[in-house]
């Protein structure tokens, strides 16, 4: 789906003290990497070294979308970007024959893009930049014409544990705004576990020593608990960061909630209420 989010759609023994001071350390950290005010870089610092560093946004935020781009350009600054992986491209789709001067046409031809779904005007930015700097930017999400048999896949169903299972289908039955019939709950979950899936794989794939692979998606796939993360190799450091428009509480698992302002209220389930068919 191409709607925002919501709806979806220890090393030896140390001393008890000594415990409680690197506990300590590590709290701040990760507060450090939550504070509104300090700057993209510090964030980013404080999750650092990661192989793979997850931003989850809303989709019609455009400051997630700010957040991404300064990021992008923390990462780059440092040398420490070694792909730029997003949902909002195919995998199999890539810019990495593509010199630091292609035009935004010839990106946009690369990774097949798909303005109606992902409107370039607001991805564009970053993944130029990326480009400028000579990073790889790679499509991670399923393509569309594999959609089909992921519904039907039931290996699918035992990629999540029975609890994480649990959750995810009654994710997809939230962000349908409980209009699917119940029959394509299954369905509709295997496709979300099948994405999230290919995005991990293609993240993976990309990983290079010394170096972070940067994955853009929506905040459900970034779920420490049901998303993405469950589908990485467990030697993989990971670290994932939920945007979060304004100061709504959440469920979600991350590492760290960067907060941006609260936007105007929109009920996102009213073309789906008014008759629209509930998508992919």
């Amino acid at each position: 789906m191409a709607h925002p989010h919501p709806p979806m759609l220890a090393v030896g023994h140390s001393p008890p003290r000594l415990a409680l001071g690197l506990a300590a350390l590590i709290a701040l950290a990760a507060g450090c990497a939550s504070r509104a005010d300090a700057p993209v870089p510090e964030r980013i610092e404080a999750l650092l070294p990661a192989d793979v560093l997850l931003l989850g946004e809303q989709h019609d935020a455009a400051e997630h979308q700010a957040l991404q781009r300064e990021a992008v350009l923390a990462l780059t600054a440092k040398g420490q970007l070694a792909a730029l992986a997003l949902e909002m491209a195919e995998s199999g789709r890539s810019t990495a024959r593509l010199g630091t001067t292609a035009s935004e046409a010839q990106v946009r031809t690369a990774l097949a893009w798909n303005d109606k779904g992902w409107p370039w005007q607001a991805y564009g930015p970053v993944v130029m930049d990326a480009v400028r700097a000579g990073v790889p930017v790679l499509g991670a999400n399923l393509p569309r014409a594999r959609m089909k048999d992921a519904m039907s896949d039931v290996s699918l169903d035992v990629q999540l544990n029975e609890k994480a299972l649990a959750a995810q289908q009654a994710a997809v039955r939230d962000g349908h705004c409980g209009l699917l019939p119940e029959a394509q709950i299954a369905p509709m979950t295997r496709i979300q576990i099948a994405r999230d899936r290919a995005m991990a794989h293609t993240a993976a794939q990309a990983v290079a020593p010394g170096r972070t692979v940067l994955l853009l998606m929506g905040s459900a796939h970034a779920d420490k608990a049901l998303g993405v993360p469950q589908h990485l190799p467990t030697e993989l450091r990971v670290r994932s960061v939920g945007l979060v428009a304004g100061d709504a509480q959440r469920t979600d698992s991350f590492d760290a909630r960067w907060r941006t302002p609260a936007l105007p209220p929109k009920d996102y389930c009213a073309s789906l209420r008014a008759g629209e068919k509930p998508g992919a």
